[in-house]
């Protein structure tokens, strides 16, 4: 009976520990909530201007894409982090409708209408709203409501 109780105990306790393992969230983490932070700001301002010509602007977009390039390595190298990490590579992907992508049309065409602006400017802070409520709550929605956005952007 002792030894049955035994492998039931070791049983369970396993089922345990794997379970746990696959639900892995990276804690709570101030650095990366402050950038993320300034980060969107910085994109809000900049994106303001995206009404004038592009080649006005290169040297603020510049900057912000060398900062999010540095926080999307910062968030590489976080352990249990995959799903901020894949937000972020969307975010800085040109190829994407988000961020990055949104400064290389702007690149292309010089200027952006208003309404066009307005949108896509929505898009962005949208999306950095959903990192920033992920690191402050990590919690099954906000991880849930990133994993869509992620999913759509694929």
């Amino acid at each position: 009976m002792k030894t049955l109780k035994s492998i039931y105990f070791i049983l369970i306790s396993s089922l345990i520990i794997f379970s746990c393992q696959s639900v892995k969230t990276a804690l709570f983490d101030q650095y990366s909530y402050q950038q993320t932070t300034a980060i969107k700001v910085e994109a809000s301002n900049v994106m303001d201007k995206a009404t004038t010509p592009f080649s006005n602007n290169k040297e603020a977009v510049e900057k912000l894409l060398l900062d999010v390039d540095k926080l999307v390595e910062y968030e590489k190298n976080k352990p249990n982090n995959e799903i901020t990490f894949a937000m972020w590579k969307i975010l800085s992907d040109k190829e994407k409708n988000l961020l990055a992508g949104f400064f290389k049309r702007w690149e292309e065409k010089g200027s952006f209408s208003p309404v066009f602006l307005q949108e896509a400017k929505k898009q962005v802070t949208d999306a950095l709203d959903l990192l920033i409520q992920y690191e402050v709550k990590k919690d099954k929605q906000s991880k849930d409501n990133l994993v869509d956005l992620i999913n759509l952007n694929k």
